[in-house]
């Protein structure tokens, strides 16, 4: 198996990753972005995207085709290969991935983002992309004055309903118990619209649609106190379960917090590894878009770069 070298290694290819790759290749420095499982990474799901500056309107897929050509057109070597281990205490870095290719590198930057957590129903997995999400404020806005459903209990669940709130008719919030988990004043907020409904002790068995053209029609819910099921209209359904970081790998390598993301230092990039640096939602819990993770992606860049001038 091969054996690559590089100055500057980039872990996944989302906006934070191409962004990354785009600022260190033209400070003139050697780069390399290995793609991970997702080329493109979770914005790839997202059918459109009206918030990303300079696009009225572009699809998730072609956003980060548009960001990888770009990359790929100044000098960045692009690798379609997932790291499945990672050595951070020696120098150079090596990583080993899951075709049996090293990786070899003076500094790294890991953008392998986070992964909403799903429901795991098949049906879930259809509708993916024609009706059902994990980003109100991404497709939220396809849904104006129709009816969606959000599934969920805690802040991120409770923040994803109000934001629908100001643009559907009608928002049914399904959570499987009597009590929600969300802080009081974001329940407070939720109790007090009228446009939202908590529907109690329910969860999601079956996401309802139609294949032509392949849409979202509804979904088959069950109250797990007393075994009912019922069936629902919606026109769109968001999944907000939560988010996770995908930092399995970096366990024992990298210092993470209690949710599993990678800690920086000083609102930096910057790990407790010296030329490791992280960038986009494997370090950030909160804002989860995507010109913010291509901001992140050129600060790890500069931080890289700057640790790369001080090693020469």
């Amino acid at each position: 198996m091969a054996l690559y070298t590089t100055d500057l290694l980039i872990l996944g290819s989302g906006p934070a990753g191409y962004t990354a790759g785009i600022y260190a290749v033209r400070a003139g420095v050697k780069v390399m972005i290995v793609s991970g499982n997702q080329e493109g990474g979770q914005l790839t799901m997202t059918s459109a995207i009206e918030n990303f500056p300079g696009f009225e309107e572009i699809s998730g897929y072609e956003l980060m085709d548009r960001m990888k050509q770009q990359a790929v057109k100044l000098g960045v070597q692009f690798m379609n290969d997932h790291i499945v281990e990672v050595d951070f205490a020696h120098r150079p870095f090596i990583c080993s991935s899951e075709n049996g290719h090293s990786y070899k590198a003076k500094a790294v930057i890991v953008a392998t983002g986070s992964s909403a957590k799903w429901l795991n129903i098949a049906s879930e997995k259809k509708y993916l992309g024609y009706g059902v999400s994990a980003c109100a404020t991404c497709d939220g806005f396809f849904y104006r004055n129709r009816t969606v459903v959000v599934v969920g209990g805690g802040n991120s669940a409770v923040a994803e309903a109000l934001y629908l709130a100001t643009l559907a008719e009608k928002v049914i919030l399904i959570h499987r118990r009597h009590q929600l988990r969300a802080d009081k004043i974001l329940q407070d907020r939720v109790f007090e619209n009228r446009k939202i409904t908590v529907v109690w002790d329910c969860v999601v068995e079956e996401i309802l649609g139609q294949d032509e053209p392949r849409k979202v029609t509804g979904i088959r819910i069950r109250n797990v106190e007393t075994d009912k099921t019922e069936e629902l209209n919606a026109d769109g359904v968001f999944i907000a379960v939560g988010h996770q970081p995908n930092t399995d790998i970096f366990k024992g390598n990298l210092v993470l917090d209690s949710k599993g993301y990678i800690v920086t230092h000083d609102n930096s990039s910057i790990t407790d590894v010296e030329g490791v640096f992280a960038a986009g939602d494997v370090k950030d819990p909160k804002y989860k878009q995507a010109v913010i993770s291509a901001g992140s992606g050129a600060v790890a860049a500069m931080d890289a770069v700057e640790y790369l001038d001080s090693c020469a």
